[in-house]
Parts: C-alpha cells; sequence; structure tokens
C-alpha cells in the first residue's frame, strides 16, 4: 500500500491544529505519515502536536531552534519524508474525509505526477463557508507565472516521478514558485475537479494581505525570477485579473 506522507508546517496554530490533525487521521485512506515541524511557535502548539504523537505513531513531530518560515519548516519536514507521494496542509486548514484516497486514485489511474483541487475558504471565527475555488483543469509552468490558482493545501505530488524538491525561502510565493520549478522539466499539472479542501481565512485583514500579496509576487517576479520592469508587468497584470476572476 503507497505511503503517502503529509507535510504540516506549525506556528502559534494552538487554537487550530487539533482539527487540522483529526481531518488527517479521519481520513479514508489510512497509509499515511503526518510531518509536523513546529517553527519555534511562542504558544502551546508543539505541547498538543507531541501528544498527538504518542498517542498514533503515524505522526511524527519535529522542532525548529528558532523561527524560520513557512518554507523552511516545509522543507524540515520534506526531509524527513518516507512516502512516494507528498501532500501538503498547513497547522490549521482542513481536508475532507475522503481526499487523499480520491486524489490517490485520480493520480495512479492517469499517471500524473503533480495534481491539485478545488478548495472551499471558511471563515476563522465563525466557521461560515465561502465562495469554492474552482481550479484551471491544467496548468504547465508558464502558466503559474500568471495564475496562482494551485493551492498548497489542495496539492498531491508523485515523488518518483519529480524527484526530491525543496521549496525557496521566500514569503507568501514559495509553494507557487516550487510548482513552477517541478513543471518546467516537462511536467503539466491537473486538476481534480473536486472541493477537497478548506483554507482558513480571517476578517479583519482580508484587504490588508492581499496587498501584501500582490507585492510579495511583484517581489517575486523581479527578485526571484529576475524579470525585467517591463516583463513583470505583464505577468502582475495577468495574475491580478486571474485572482480577480477566482473570487468573483
Amino acid at each position: 500500500m503507497i505511503l503517502i506522507s503529509v507535510i504540516t508546517p506549525a506556528y502559534n496554530v494552538s487554537k487550530h491544529i487539533t482539527e487540522t490533525i483529526l481531518s488527517v487521521q479521519k481520513q479514508t485512506y489510512k497509509n499515511w505519515e503526518m510531518i509536523i515541524v513546529d517553527d519555534c511557535s511562542e504558544d502551546n502548539t508543539f505541547e498538543i502536536i507531541s501528544d498527538f504523537s504518542k498517542q498514533d505513531t503515524r505522526i511524527k513531530v519535529f522542532k525548529h531552534k528558532k523561527n524560520a518560515g513557512v518554507a523552511a519548516a516545509r522543507n524540515t519536514a520534506l526531509n524527513q519524508a518516507s512516502g512516494e507521494y507528498i501532500a501538503f496542509v498547513d497547522g490549521d486548514d482542513l481536508w475532507t474525509e475522503d481526499k487523499l484516497e480520491k486524489q490517490l486514485a485520480f493520480m495512479q489511474a492517469n499517471d500524473y505526477a503533480l495534481t491539485y483541487t478545488d478548495h472551499q475558504n471558511f471563515d476563522s471565527d465563525s466557521g461560515a463557508k465561502r465562495k469554492i475555488i474552482t481550479a484551471p483543469k491544467r496548468m504547465r509552468a508558464n502558466d503559474i507565472l500568471s495564475n496562482t490558482a494551485i493551492a498548497c493545501l489542495t496539492v498531491m505530488i508523485n515523488r518518483k516521478k519529480v524527484g526530491d524538491f525543496q521549496m525557496p525561502l521566500l514569503g507568501h510565493t514559495e509553494d507557487n514558485c516550487t510548482w513552477y520549478e517541478i513543471l518546467k522539466k516537462g511536467h503539466t499539472a491537473y486538476a481534480l475537479p473536486e472541493c477537497l479542501s478548506l483554507y482558513r481565512v480571517g476578517n479583519s485583514s482580508l484587504t490588508k494581505n492581499k496587498s501584501i500579496a500582490a507585492k510579495q509576487q511583484w517581489n517575486t517576479y523581479r527578485k526571484y525570477f529576475k524579470f525585467s520592469v517591463i516583463k513583470s508587468a505583464y505577468y502582475f497584470s495577468m495574475y491580478a485579473v486571474n485572482a480577480i476572476i477566482r473570487h468573483l
């Protein structure tokens, strides 16, 4: 039975991490390992995840000595992963119970290297569900430059096909840069058109967060890809349009 490694960075998520772990434990597909990396939390996140690891040997816990960011936490987990397949869920997000089973079957049936699904945002305070974000049917490397539609918590990767990989140490855009680096090797990413993941969002800082995300996306074009101002503006305009369309 194929082992799936679930990669979970955790930082100050003591209010939500239990619910996240339970959503993994409730998976209909049972052969998984959950690698949780505490990024030097200041609350009792580490104590909570340690208790879970004592009760369930599939849960493996690691702790950074200093805060290094979400990409570094995911990389630590990736270094410890034993699975043929990799899936991602952050320490405050959720999966439907059949997420791993359906996505693994989809990938095996079609011999895909990287897949993703639709997802739904939900309010962190009230729990109210918002619009389902529908993913494009397929994406290639160049599509990633203008569309950040592949949500990290929906991704599953066949590591035998793509090889070992790490995420660049960036803010906010590290996941999409990772998909780009994988796909530019000649792979195509495909969508399983079902909503199998729930992404936690807050109310008070949505506008601020969107502004920060836009700034980080611009910096990614200029500093990571080293695009010219004109080329960066071209891709940024398409990124902005696609982001608006996704949330209409």
